[in-house]
């Protein structure tokens, strides 16, 4: 896999330079910015979240714009794919749940955490389709269940079976990113489901799927946002625009939930009233990283180091941005 990527961005380096040969203007890219002495932020963002309000806002790009600063956006379907992104240096931030940065960070990735969002225990969920005889979380014991691995449901299921007396061996996982797990449950290829929003929210409204548990009482659930510690330590500057300015788009979409899901639902291609669902069920506002929050993540590392799940242990506060 390694060789194939090293021969697509040769591929793809060829192709710029020939580009930059001909008659036409090529396009501009971060290396070429650089090469101006024009700063850039490459961000990366998911289908759902503050980062991607910002994103349709252009709030951001008006705040830089004055410094000279360049923005470029680029999507993924999950954190786990956009911490790799940024573990290799495609981006420069972006914002995950709780357990992908330390997927990531177990893996080597010179990531910091920058701020979080509030607890949005409701805001991830475990579903079944409609009429399933599975009734309770301790229903699932040999049963399939589809999640995204390394997101923040790999945690909260975990959580969820412990609640029930059962071990995170007790049931058969499907590693599926979103839009591939929606597509094997509604097949009936699965038994469940965990799932964040808003494709949790978009399940829910589309198929009348039963929620057997959300996080409320076993996880927090934590909105990240996160850098590469060499971008952080060179351009705090960027980083404390950033943050205002998502702080700033917080509180507007705290305020303006019908307005806001109006304005996602041709983006995101989900339909209004699951967006609306939920936006009412998630926490605002940035925060900075505290010893409580570091703590939190430093118990879900701990987990996942007890069960497999990463190769080793790791400390959380070794990944924390102190200007």
């Amino acid at each position: 896999m390694k060789n194939v990527i090293a021969a697509l961005l040769t591929t793809i380096c060829l192709l710029a330079a020939l580009t930059a040969c001909g008659s036409q203007t090529p396009k501009e890219t971060a290396a070429t910015s650089a090469a101006k002495g024009q700063r850039v932020i490459r961000i990366g963002f998911q289908k759902y979240g503050t980062m991607n309000v910002l994103k349709a806002q252009g709030w951001l790009e008006k705040r830089l714009a004055d410094a000279g600063v360049k923005v470029e956006w680029t999507e993924f379907p999950g954190g786990p794919q956009l911490l790799e992104a940024l573990n290799v240096g495609s981006i420069d931030i972006g914002h995950t749940g709780e357990a992908p940065p330390i997927f990531a960070q177990a893996a080597g990735a010179p990531l910091v955490y920058l701020a979080h969002e509030p607890p949005s225990p409701q805001g991830e969920g475990i579903l079944v389709p409609n009429g399933s005889p599975v009734k309770t979380v301790a229903d699932l014991k040999g049963k399939k269940v589809a999640l995204n691995k390394g997101s923040n449901v790999h945690y909260l299921l975990v959580k969820q079976l412990e609640a029930a007396g059962l071990q995170y061996k007790d049931v058969k996982t499907a590693f599926l990113p979103p839009a591939d797990a929606r597509a094997a449950f509604e097949q009936g290829s699965v038994d469940a489901w965990v799932v964040w929003d808003p494709f949790l929210a978009a399940a829910q409204t589309a198929t009348n799927a039963t929620l057997l548990a959300d996080g409320r009482g076993v996880v927090s659930n934590h909105e990240f946002y996160l850098a590469s510690r060499t971008f952080a330590e060179n351009h705090p500057d960027i980083i404390d625009a950033l943050l205002d300015e998502l702080n700033k788009v917080d509180e507007w979409a705290k305020n303006n939930q019908d307005e806001l899901a109006e304005m996602l639902s041709a983006q995101l291609g989900i339909d209004v009233p699951s967006l609306k669902l939920a936006a009412g069920r998630r926490e605002y506002g940035v925060r900075p990283i505290t010893d409580e929050v570091i703590a939190e993540q430093q118990s879900i590392a701990d987990t996942f180091a007890k069960l497999g799940l990463i190769p080793q242990l790791i400390h959380v506060k070794d990944a924390v941005w102190k200007k």
